[in-house]
């Protein structure tokens, strides 16, 4: 447990050190809060652009002007007791609903949204848009970018390079590549570059290392976050997992449909396996390893709807529990992942990473860029030096990262 102090929050809304399990949730109806600016400004933008990305009929632009408006001017309605997941949705939060968005906890509004918005363009409806991802035209044309040939190419200079650089430099590329977030550029923009090195606010790596010794033929399992650039390296540091044995099988969990802008689904695997497959050197190379990988069981795509859900993981189903209870090591990439993890509140940032997680089922890593507001495990010294900067933009902005893992 973290001291236990006050919860009374400071002038940025941070509670002091507080009990592993005594912080404020995180709402969206503080004025310039960043999860204000996501429910006000990104999920608008957010419309927009899918109402752009496809020939979407009378229908959908109607339902999409509707879920515009009541997301800023009015009240969270429910599901239709006609959609299949009416029964889930009204027990995670009938008590929202009629209260304006802002005033429901941020993780869950958050999650709500992308669930009526889904609604909106009929992904789950029996019609001929049944199943039609409304992110897929952004996830597809990252993945065709120059960025990522730049990226892959890249590879070719690190494959003669010691396998403990190596390892480091694909594991800091797999943390970074959670910066190719479209969500997060829907208002933000390209992120900056930034040290990579640098900018890590708290980094475990060496413990990562430890838990998965070469040669040790152990399970891996790895919760994904975003498509495209951001997916792309984490197959490769997969792939460097199972070439050097840090895990003799590794299984990858991705979200069961579209889920936030530009999470993971397993079409979403199949293309990132392809684009390393047909490239040329080292990329096609790895892309050959991990397409057998998966045709001999050394690598495996699961889903789960809990991976959908608006909940912490400290709520997840039994059988889930299990699965990760059952591997060595679960690797949590990014930023909704985190907020799972340690819970979408105002933790005090030096509140013990390891009390927050104490829950989990067996051991568990955190590769996370920062783009909300929640934070826990770092030094003193570190933090006193971030709070030197100011704005407090560290939290949010994309420059800062962290490695963080419980044994």
């Amino acid at each position: 447990m973290a001291e236990k102090t006050s919860r009374t929050p400071d002038g940025d809304g941070v509670t002091g050190p507080a009990d592993a399990h005594d912080a404020p949730v995180i709402l969206g109806n503080r004025p310039g809060s960043f999860a204000r600016g996501v429910l006000a400004k990104r999920h608008p933008a957010l419309i927009q652009q899918v109402r752009d990305a496809f020939p979407y009929g009378r229908r959908q632009h109607e339902a999409l002007d509707a879920l515009l408006e009541e997301i800023i001017h009015g009240v969270v309605e429910p599901l239709a007791p006609s959609e299949h997941d009416h029964v889930r949705w009204a027990d995670w939060g009938r008590e929202y609903a009629g209260r304006p968005w802002f005033d429901a906890p941020f993780l869950w509004a958050e999650s709500y949204f992308y669930r009526r918005l889904l609604g909106a363009v009929e992904y789950f409806g029996t019609g001929p848009w049944q199943g039609v991802d409304p992110f897929a035209p952004f996830k597809r044309a990252e993945l065709r970018g120059a960025a990522v040939d730049e990226e892959l190419r890249a590879l070719d200079a690190l494959a003669d390079a010691p396998a403990e650089e190596r390892a480091r430099a694909l594991l800091l590329a797999s943390l970074w590549g959670n910066r190719a977030d479209l969500g997060f550029r829907v208002t933000e923009g390209e992120q900056a570059t930034g040290d990579v090195t640098g900018g890590l606010v708290a980094d475990d790596s060496a413990v990562l290392w430890q838990l998965l010794p070469a040669g040790a033929g152990t399970t891996v399992a790895v919760v994904a976050d975003n498509a495209g650039r951001e997916l792309i390296p984490d197959l490769i540091l997969i792939d460097h997992l199972l070439l050097h044995r840090h895990a003799e099988r590794v299984v990858l969990h991705v979200k069961p449909h579209p889920y936030y802008v530009s999470d993971a689904m397993t079409a979403d695997v199949v293309d990132c396996l392809r684009r390393l497959a047909e490239a040329p050197g080292e990329a096609g190379r790895i892309g050959g390893r991990l397409w057998d990988a998966m045709a001999t069981g050394h690598l495996e795509v699961r889903t789960h709807p809990f991976f959908c859900a608006p909940l912490p993981y400290e709520e997840m189903p039994e059988d889930l529990r299990e699965e990760f209870a059952a591997v060595s090591l679960t690797i949590l990439k990014g930023d909704l992942n985190y907020r799972r993890l340690v819970g979408d509140c105002m933790w005090y940032p030096t509140t013990p990473f390891a009390a927050v997680t104490a829950y989990f089922p067996g051991a568990v890593a955190a590769l996370r860029t920062l783009k909300c507001d929640v934070i826990v495990g770092l030094e003193r010294k570190v933090l006193d030096a971030l709070e030197e900067e100011g704005d407090g933009a560290w939290r949010t902005s994309g420059t800062h990262a962290l490695v963080q893992v419980r044994r």
